[in-house]
């Protein structure tokens, strides 16, 4: 798809434009309901969608798709970034009515970073297609590993801050509680960091590990600079108001970790199938319709089974819970 510099020029303001809206609404720092987050949450989704219309009716149906697969899948991996999420916001203890605020200032931070990652992936690959060998390995690799750590289930999981950060708080020093809505303060005669910009860093560069999987996810299914951004964008801005909406849902999907791992194979399998088209080799490519339907239907299947099986345990719990509260009444009533 051939992109002026004029209409990523526009593209960028009118995301801007929509970052500013997003900001100006959640600016007053408060505790976001279900409903907003709701409604926004499907206004984002809204959005992304009629873009991805605009990319049918003025570009072409394979831009369309590789938008909406590159969308969902980003969409499904930024998922998987909420449960880190979760984690640095219990580590800093941040208080319930800035987590907007921390979400919204990290995930701009986010956006920026990832537009570097993809401003470098799409120079790579246009010098060196040999580098979808790589990327595809990668995925697949990825893919074995989440396997991994999801039979693993390791329950007392925490968050670790990375080099970066450690490093910022050593040379700038962190305030000791939260200052409202303040990133510095004086504090005995020197200039620190509050927690509340500590935070939004570890959120935003925290962001960078999950891109080392989703930016070569997304480049597996198109290799248009224009929609792997647009496609992020859309995905990382809705991200706020998802956190807030399935917050409570998020340990049900318990089967998520096994549907990533199946889409990041899959499309790694489609990047080193494409490697060797690429090559000469003749080999069968997979289409966008196709790594649109197996990405959907992995996700369908894998959000009932979640929900399935967090029901059955639960009632189990529920059960062994009844049982043992018997049992001790039936011991109690012996003991009379």
């Amino acid at each position: 798809m051939d992109v002026s510099l004029t209409m990523w020029i526009l593209t960028i303001v009118g995301l801007c434009a929509l970052i500013s809206v997003d900001f100006f609404i959640g600016r007053k720092p408060h505790d976001v309901s279900i409903k907003e987050a709701g409604i926004w949450t499907i206004v984002w989704i809204v959005l992304a969608a009629l873009f991805g219309l605009g990319l049918l009716l003025f570009g072409s149906a394979q831009s369309s798709g590789e938008f909406f697969a590159g969308f969902i899948t980003e969409k499904s991996l930024s998922v998987d970034n909420l449960f880190v999420f979760v984690l640095i916001m219990g580590k800093f203890a941040v208080p319930s009515q800035y987590q907007q605020r921390v979400l919204l200032v990290g995930v701009l931070i986010a956006l920026v970073l990832r537009a570097g990652f993809i401003a470098a992936g799409a120079a790579i690959i246009a010098s060196f297609s040999w580098v979808f060998y790589i990327f595809g390995a990668f995925l697949i690799y990825t893919a074995w590993k989440l396997i991994q750590e999801a039979r693993a289930e390791e329950e007392d999981e925490e968050y670790e801050e990375n080099r970066l950060l450690k490093a910022a708080e050593k040379r700038f020093g962190v305030a000791d509680r939260y200052h409202g809505t303040k990133l510095w303060i004086e504090q005995n005669g020197k200039r620190v960091m509050t927690p509340m910009l500590v935070v939004m860093l570890a959120i935003g560069t925290t962001d960078v590990l999950f891109a080392l999987d989703s930016i070569p996810a997304i480049f597996g299914l198109t290799q248009d600079p224009y929609i792997v951004f647009t496609a992020n964008a859309f995905a990382l801005m809705g991200l706020r108001q998802l956190y807030f909406l399935i917050g409570g849902l998020l340990k049900k999907l318990v089967h998520l970790s096994y549907g990533l791992s199946i889409i990041l194979g899959f499309i790694g399998v489609k990047l080193v199938l494409h490697a060797l088209h690429e090559s000469g080799v003749h080999v069968p490519e997979i289409s966008i319709p196709v790594s649109l339907g197996v990405i959907c239907a992995v996700l369908i299947v894998t959000t009932i089974t979640s929900l399935r099986a967090s029901r059955k345990q639960a009632e189990a719990e529920r059960s062994a819970e009844a049982l043992t509260k018997s049992s001790d009444s039936g011991k109690g009533s012996g003991e009379s």
